[in-house]
């Protein structure tokens, strides 16, 4: 008795090939999430050193939405350089400016000690495991014989 079997060959993909997405190291991850959340928290810490004007005596405080936002709107920016090691070192730069608001609204200190850590994690341990993971992939290339 003979088996039949209808097989028919895969269907061609329909339009252009998918676009392969670059790798992004745990470093890049990390610290992108760090720094579009801190932008809503620093955004929104903005509207509420407006709505309380707590800002020292003869400064107008529309500076508190002004400052938030424009610190948000870099942080935002500063989110899609992480790729290059430049892009890190003003992602620091950006910590160093929020901690100094604190001399402004020292109810900021703890928004910048929160993020600050956060920030220094991503950045410390992202970095330590790109190195890691780059050393894994060397060793299995060179032990596959390439």
């Amino acid at each position: 008795m003979a088996v039949v079997t209808d097989q028919h060959p895969a269907p061609e993909p329909a339009g252009p090939p998918a676009r392969v997405r670059r790798h992004r190291g745990a470093e890049e991850s990390l610290g992108q999430i760090v720094l579009v959340f801190e932008s809503v928290v620093v955004f929104l810490a903005g509207l509420v050193i407006f709505g309380l004007t707590s800002l020292p005596a003869g400064m107008p405080d529309w500076w508190g939405i002004v400052g938030g936002a424009v610190l948000a709107v870099l942080m935002l920016a500063v989110s899609t350089l992480l790729r290059h090691r430049w892009g890190v070192v003003l992602g620091w730069l950006l910590q160093v400016v929020l901690t100094l608001g604190t001399f402004l609204v020292p109810a900021i200190a703890l928004v910048a000690v929160i993020f600050g850590g956060m920030w220094a994690y991503a950045t410390i341990k992202g970095a330590s495991l790109d190195r890691r993971n780059a050393r894994l992939m060397r060793d299995a290339d060179s032990a596959n014989g390439e």
